[in-house]
C-alpha cells in the first residue's frame, strides 16, 4: 500500500516551545522508540498556561507522541495541545469534542449525545461508553402519532419543537470518560473550549453555508437568532465568530460539574426551554415532555463492544442502541461471504464490481438492522454478527445483477442452512445526517474513537437562552409509527428509551494491538462510510487518506442508493445502473460522510488522516510531526 508523510518538524521546535511557555520537559512527547508501555496513572491537572504550538490544516500527518483527527483544525489543535502537555487519549477526546461544540455547533455540543469506543493500553481491553440521549419517562409508542388521525405526526413539525429533544448525554459521557480513562478533571478538559468560545474562530464556507441553510428556522427562536445569526443572516466567511453564552455554559460545567446540568440551574434552563420554547411573536412550536426528574435519572453507560473479525483483524464497534457495530460487522461478513461464494477476492475486482458487492452487502445489512435492532431486550446481536448468518444471506447474491430493493430482512435464528428469500420488505426509515467524529491516540497506546451529535444540522433549532448551545432533535431518530404493519418494530419511542443510531466509532486490533481507529458523521450513511473506508484500506490497495477520499456510494435498502458525483455522473454509475442499481444524488451538499481515522505504524509512530475536501476538509495532526 502506498504511504504518505507530512511535513517534517524537529524535536527542537517542541523543546523551544516548552521553554517559552514554561512547560516541564517531562511533559514533552517522547521520541519514537521511547514510548512508555502503559497508560499514565491519573494525577493532578496539567497547567493550561502558555501559547499553543500551531499546526497546519492538512488531511494527513505522520509522526509520534500521539495523534488527533477531526473535521476542524481548531478542535484538532486543542486535542494535540492536551497530548503535548501530557494528557492521554481520553483527555484529548473530551477536549477535542468540547471544542467541536464551539466550531461545529450544528453537529455536536453540550445539548446532544454520542458514543465512545476506547482501547485501554494498560488492560489491553476495548470498552464503550453509551452517551445516547434518552426519551422522557412520559413517552409511549404513540407519542409521535396524531391522536386525531392515528397517523405519524409531521416530521418537520416535530423536528423544530421541544418534542424532539432528548435528555442530553454528552456531558455525562465526558465526565465518565475522564473518570474511567483520563488524567484530567472535567474542569481542565473544558478550559480550551471555553477560551475558544470567548475568543472566537474564523468562519469558513461550511459554517456559513450551514447557517444560511438553517437561517429561516433559526430565526423562529430568538435565543438562536441572537447567537448564530448576524442581522438575520449567516456570519461572513473570514469573520471571527464568538459565543460568550457558550463560554458561560462551559464555565458552568467545568466549575460546577455535570450536576449543574443533571441536577442544577443549567438543567432547569434546558427543561424550561424544551417544555415551552421561546419563539418570535406570531409563531409557536410544540413543547416537549422532559422534566428535571428525567435529567436526574440520566446515566452514561459502560458497555461491552460489538466484536467481530475480518481477515485476521479484530473489529470493535458500538453496541445497541447504536446499530453501527452490528451493521458494520454484517457488511464485512457479507463481503467475505461473497468472496467465498464467487472465489474472487475483493482486491481483484473492478471498481464497478466492488461497488456492486458493497451495495448488496450494505442494503442487506440495513434490511436486518431495520427489523431487529433497537433499544429493546432480546436483540439477536450474536446471530446478526455471525459469519454463518452472513453466508446464509449471501446465498441470493448475484455478481451480475442487483437484488430488488428493498431486500427482505433475514431470520437470525441460529440455523443457517436455508437459502430461502425473506418474505417481508420494509421501507427505509429517516435519519438525519449531521454528526461529528474524532479519533485520538496517545504515546502510551490508548485509542479513542468518538462520534457525537445533535442529530440533524442545527438539531432542534432551539438554543438554551443565556447558554449559547443548541438542543438536539434526537428523538426523531425513533420511528414515529411501525415500519410495517404486523411486524414488531424495535425502534418505536418509549419511556426512558434511547433512539436507534447509526453512529459507528470503530477500532481495529491486529494481534491484540491497535491498528486502525475510524469513524464518520452522516446519519445512516455513517455505516456505509466507515465500512467503505475499512474495505478501501484493507482490500482495495488504497492508502488510508485515499480510502477516506474515495468516491462513496450509500445503499441503505431504500428505493434508491445515494452516490457522489464521481460515481453518479460517470461510466461507473452507468455500469451500476445497467446492473439494476437505482442511483440518486447524495443530496445537499452532494457528499457522503466526513471520515477521520488514525492508524498505528509501530515504533511509536502514527498516521492521522481526514477528509481532503468533504465538509471543507478535515484536520489530521500528530504531536511530533516527521
Amino acid at each position: 500500500m502506498s504511504r504518505h508523510s507530512a511535513r517534517t518538524t524537529t524535536r527542537s521546535r517542541w523543546v523551544l516551545g516548552a521553554l517559552v511557555v514554561g512547560l516541564p520537559l517531562s511533559l514533552l512527547p517522547a521520541t519514537a522508540g521511547a514510548q512508555p508501555t502503559a497508560a499514565p496513572v491519573p494525577q493532578t491537572d496539567r497547567g493550561w498556561h502558555g501559547r499553543p504550538t500551531p499546526l497546519p490544516k492538512t488531511a494527513v500527518m505522520t509522526g509520534s507522541g500521539g495523534a488527533v483527527s477531526s473535521v476542524d483544525r481548531d478542535a484538532s489543535q486543542v486535542g494535540i495541545d492536551v497530548l503535548a502537555r501530557g494528557g492521554n487519549a481520553a483527555d484529548a477526546a473530551v477536549a477535542t469534542a468540547a471544542a467541536l461544540g464551539v466550531t461545529e455547533p450544528y453537529s455536536a455540543g453540550i445539548g446532544g449525545g454520542g458514543f465512545l469506543v476506547y482501547y485501554d493500553a494498560r488492560s489491553r481491553h476495548v470498552t464503550t461508553i453509551d452517551g445516547r440521549e434518552t426519551a422522557p419517562a412520559s413517552f409511549t409508542d404513540k407519542t409521535f402519532t396524531d391522536p386525531a388521525t392515528g397517523k405519524a405526526m409531521s416530521f418537520n413539525t416535530v423536528v423544530n419543537s421541544g418534542l424532539s429533544i432528548g435528555v442530553p448525554g454528552t456531558p455525562a459521557l465526558w465526565a465518565k470518560a475522564l473518570r474511567d480513562h483520563g488524567t484530567l478533571s472535567l474542569n481542565a478538559a473544558l478550559k480550551p473550549a471555553e477560551r475558544l468560545a470567548e475568543k472566537g474562530f474564523v468562519v469558513d464556507q461550511t459554517f456559513a453555508d450551514q447557517t444560511t441553510a438553517n437561517a429561516a428556522r433559526f430565526s423562529v427562536f430568538p435565543a438562536t437568532a441572537k447567537v448564530l445569526l448576524r442581522d438575520g443572516k449567516a456570519p461572513a466567511v473570514g469573520s471571527v465568530f464568538t459565543n460568550p453564552d457558550m463560554a458561560k455554559a462551559y464555565r458552568t460545567l467545568r466549575t460546577q460539574g455535570t450536576s449543574a446540568l443533571y441536577a442544577g440551574r443549567l438543567g432547569q434552563a434546558i427543561v424550561a426551554e424544551a417544555r415551552a420554547p421561546h419563539t418570535r411573536p406570531g409563531t409557536s412550536v410544540m413543547g416537549g415532555q422532559m422534566t428535571t426528574a428525567d435529567l436526574r435519572a440520566y446515566r452514561a453507560l459502560t458497555k461491552e463492544p460489538i466484536h467481530s473479525q475480518y481477515k485476521g483483524y479484530d473489529v470493535y464497534g458500538m453496541p445497541v442502541p447504536s446499530s453501527g457495530g452490528i451493521a458494520v460487522a454484517e457488511i464485512l461478513n457479507l463481503i467475505q461471504a461473497y468472496e467465498d461464494r464467487t472465489g474472487v477476492k475483493t482486491s481483484a475486482l473492478s471498481d464497478v464490481d466492488y461497488l456492486h458487492r458493497f451495495s448488496e452487502a450494505s442494503a442487506t445489512a440495513f434490511a436486518d438492522r431495520n427489523r431487529w435492532v433497537g433499544d429493546v431486550p432480546g436483540v439477536p446481536v450474536k446471530e446478526l454478527t455471525d459469519p454463518g448468518f452472513a453466508a446464509e444471506r449471501a446465498c441470493l447474491f448475484d455478481p451480475m445483477k442487483a437484488q430488488q430493493r428493498p431486500i427482505p430482512f433475514g431470520s437470525p435464528d441460529g440455523s443457517y442452512t436455508s437459502c430461502a428469500p425473506g418474505a417481508v420488505s420494509q421501507r427505509e426509515p429517516y435519519e438525519g445526517q449531521s454528526t461529528s467524529h474524532l479519533t485520538a491516540t496517545d504515546r502510551w497506546g490508548n485509542v479513542a474513537s468518538y462520534t457525537l451529535t445533535i442529530e440533524q444540522t442545527g438539531g432542534s433549532g432551539i438554543t438554551v437562552p443565556g447558554y449559547g448551545f443548541l438542543l438536539n432533535n434526537e428523538l426523531t431518530d425513533f420511528n414515529f409509527t411501525p415500519l410495517t404493519d404486523g411486524v414488531p418494530d424495535p425502534n418505536l419511542p418509549g419511556p426512558g428509551k434511547r433512539p436507534r443510531s447509526s453512529m459507528s466509532p470503530t477500532i481495529l486490533l491486529d494481534h491484540g494491538k491497535p491498528f486502525l481507529a475510524v469513524g464518520s458523521p452522516g446519519g445512516a450513511t455513517i455505516i456505509t462510510s466507515v465500512s467503505q473506508t475499512i474495505l478501501g484500506y484493507l482490500d482495495r490497495d488504497l492508502s488510508l487518506v485515499d480510502a477516506i477520499a474515495a468516491p462513496r456510494l450509500s445503499s441503505r435498502n431504500g428505493s434508491s442508493e445515494g452516490a457522489e458525483p464521481q460515481i453518479l455522473g460517470g461510466p461507473t454509475g452507468e455500469a451500476l445502473t445497467a446492473m439494476g442499481h437505482k442511483l440518486a444524488s447524495a443530496g445537499t451538499p452532494n457528499e457522503i460522510g466526513a471520515v477521520t481515522a488514525i492508524r498505528s505504524l509501530g515504533q511509536g509512530l502514527f498516521e492521522a488522516a481526514a477528509e481532503p475536501t468533504r465538509r471543507g476538509g478535515g484536520s489530521a495532526m500528530v504531536v511530533h510531526p516527521r
